[in-house]
C-alpha cells in the first residue's frame, strides 16, 4: 500500500502572505520544508499539495501565474531530492459556498476519488482550522504545523491532538512511525 501525505501549500511549505502569493518571485519556500518532502519521498510517502487559492478567484492572478508557482515550487522541491505526485487547488472566494474549499473536505474527497482509496487516517499536514477540519471531515490525520498560521491556530482553542513546530518536525515523527 503506498504511504500518502496530503500538505496545505502557504504557510506548510512556503511562506504566506495576508496579500496572497501572487507570482513566482513572492513564492519563498520555509526554512526546511524542501528538504522535508526530499525525506518523505526517500522513505516511501507520495506527497500531495492541497490548497485553497482563492486569489485567482479574486482576480488577483491568472492561471497562468498560479501556474508558475507550482512549477517554482516542484521545481526547488525536485532539487532537493523530493517529488510532489499532485497539486489539488480550489479556486474559488469564500461566498461562492464551493464543496472544494477547506474546510469543506471536496479537494480530499477528489484526492480519494483520482486515487481510488479511502484517506482515512491519512496525515493531512496544515497551519489552520480549515485545514484540519477539511481532514477531520473525511476520516483523514490531521497534524497542525506552527509555521504559517499554526501558532495562530494552536492558541484559538480548536482541538488539535497532532502538533508540530514545522513540516521537517512532522516528516520526520512520519517517517518514524513508518
Amino acid at each position: 500500500m503506498t504511504k500518502l501525505v496530503i500538505l496545505d501549500r502557504d504557510g506548510v511549505i512556503n511562506a504566506d502572505s495576508p496579500e496572497y502569493i501572487k507570482s513566482a518571485s513572492e513564492w519563498v519556500a520555509l526554512p526546511h520544508s524542501l528538504e522535508a518532502i526530499a525525506k518523505l519521498r526517500r522513505a516511501g510517502f507520495t506527497v500531495i499539495v492541497a490548497s485553497n487559492q482563492s486569489g485567482l478567484g479574486r482576480g488577483l492572478f491568472d492561471a497562468d501565474a498560479l501556474a508558475s508557482i507550482h512549477e517554482k515550487m516542484r521545481r526547488e522541491v525536485r532539487h532537493h531530492g523530493g517529488d510532489i505526485s499532485a497539486i489539488y487547488f480550489c479556486p474559488h472566494r469564500p461566498d461562492e459556498d464551493c464543496e472544494c474549499r477547506k474546510p469543506r473536505p471536496g479537494l480530499l474527497q477528489q484526492i480519494a476519488k483520482d486515487r481510488q482509496i479511502t484517506l482515512k487516517n491519512v496525515p493531512v499536514i496544515g497551519d489552520s482550522a480549515r485545514d484540519l477540519e477539511a481532514a477531520r471531515a473525511i476520516g483523514a490525520r490531521p497534524i497542525l504545523v506552527l509555521t504559517g498560521n499554526g501558532r495562530k491556530t494552536l492558541a484559538s482553542g480548536i482541538p488539535v491532538d497532532e502538533v508540530f513546530e514545522d513540516l521537517e518536525q512532522a516528516a520526520d515523527a512520519l517517517i518514524s512511525e513508518s
